[in-house]
């Protein structure tokens, strides 16, 4: 089972998936009010404007963070319309947008926002980045 933790300041949740994490700390270089990894929890919303938070959220490389607007009303949506491919140097290949996965086994899966795929090779959770290539210092 998928571990998914929620945060919330009342306007924005924040939902963090620890297992999709590759560990860029783009997160808490850019916004250290909010998330700071040293601290528990590590994700605190009320410090910050909803705005900043959302933009930092649409940062995270790998999808481990989202968001959702609790205003039901709220017409921002999560879900891109159109699918990105952003190669990373030295690090995963990043696919923004709506896709199905499909595994070894033939099981499906959707993904939305941000999906970090492995190119390294090393990746214990293929064919999605775990971080690995940071500590291999894959270079490409």
């Amino acid at each position: 089972m998928e571990i998914k933790k929620k945060y919330s300041n009342g306007e924005v949740t924040v939902v963090w998936q620890p297992s999709k994490c590759i560990h860029s700390a783009i997160c808490f270089k850019n916004l250290p009010t909010v998330f700071n990894p040293k601290k528990r929890p590590w994700i605190t919303l009320e410090q910050e404007e909803t705005k900043n938070i959302v933009e930092q959220v649409k940062a995270c490389p790998s999808g481990a963070l989202s968001y959702f607007m609790n205003d039901e009303n709220n017409q921002e949506s999560q879900v891109l319309e159109n699918t990105v491919v952003e190669v990373l140097a030295n690090g995963p290949l990043l696919i923004y947008g709506n896709l199905k996965v499909k595994d070894k086994d033939g099981n499906e899966t959707m993904k939305s926002q941000t999906t970090a795929f492995c190119r390294c090779g090393a990746s214990k959770n293929k064919p999605y980045c775990d971080g690995s290539h940071v500590k291999i210092a894959f270079e490409g």
